[in-house]
Order: structure tokens, then C-alpha cells, then sequence
């Protein structure tokens, strides 16, 4: 018999230690809109709880639809890599030289981090 004490006992503990800290502010996100929107605190507590409730059975389905598309799987993780990488460089890179400052030394710095970053790499 498992328990909590064997190391699988407490990686699944920690598990659901950061699946419960990470849940708070999804429960948070549904019921603080509804109470500002003049829902009562306990109807605004329910539903953020149920917002939850569908996650056991996606998480299920989700296992499940990796388990039949693995071989694909390195495939979709560098077509996400790809798309971040071009949000990065079409929006962010312009967004933040939009206020460029020459010989500013928060700039240069940005700079040659980035570059010693990239040789690392």
C-alpha cells in the first residue's frame, strides 16, 4: 500500500498542492466579477467552484489525446515554440523600441544581456 510517505506518495502531494495553489485565482477571476456585478458572496463562491469542476474530466480527456497523438507531439510543441517566438518579434521587439532612447545605458545593458544570453545558447 502507497502513502504519503513513499516519494511517489509525495509528488503527488506536491501535485496537488500546485494544482490547489493554482486554481485559487481561477476561482478568484469567476467570483470577484460576479460580487462586483452585484451577485451574493455565496452565489459568486459557488460558481468560481464550479468553474473547477470540469477539470478533473478535461484533465482525463487531455491525457488521453496525448497518449493517441504523441508521435506528433514534437511537432505541435515547435509549431507553439514558433508562434511565441514570432509574437515576440513582430510585437514586443517593436513595441519596446517604439521608445528608444539613444546611449540610454538601460538599453545598452538590455542589449549586451540579451546578446551574452543568446551566445550561451
Amino acid at each position: 500500500m502507497r502513502t504519503l510517505s513513499t516519494p511517489e506518495g509525495a509528488l503527488a502531494r506536491n501535485l496537488a498542492i500546485g494544482i490547489g495553489i493554482q486554481n485559487f485565482p481561477e476561482g478568484l477571476a469567476v467570483s470577484l466579477p460576479l460580487h462586483a456585478a452585484g451577485v451574493s458572496t455565496w452565489k459568486s463562491f459557488w460558481w468560481g467552484q464550479l468553474s473547477g469542476m470540469v477539470e478533473p474530466f478535461f484533465g482525463l480527456l487531455g491525457v488521453i489525446a496525448v497518449a493517441l497523438v504523441e508521435p506528433l507531439l514534437p511537432y505541435a510543441l515547435s509549431f507553439a515554440a514558433g508562434a511565441m517566438i514570432y509574437v515576440v518579434v513582430d510585437d514586443i521587439i517593436p513595441e519596446a523600441n517604439s521608445r528608444y532612447v539613444p546611449n540610454n545605458l538601460s538599453h545598452q545593458f538590455s542589449k549586451t544581456n540579451s546578446y551574452l544570453h543568446l551566445r550561451v545558447i
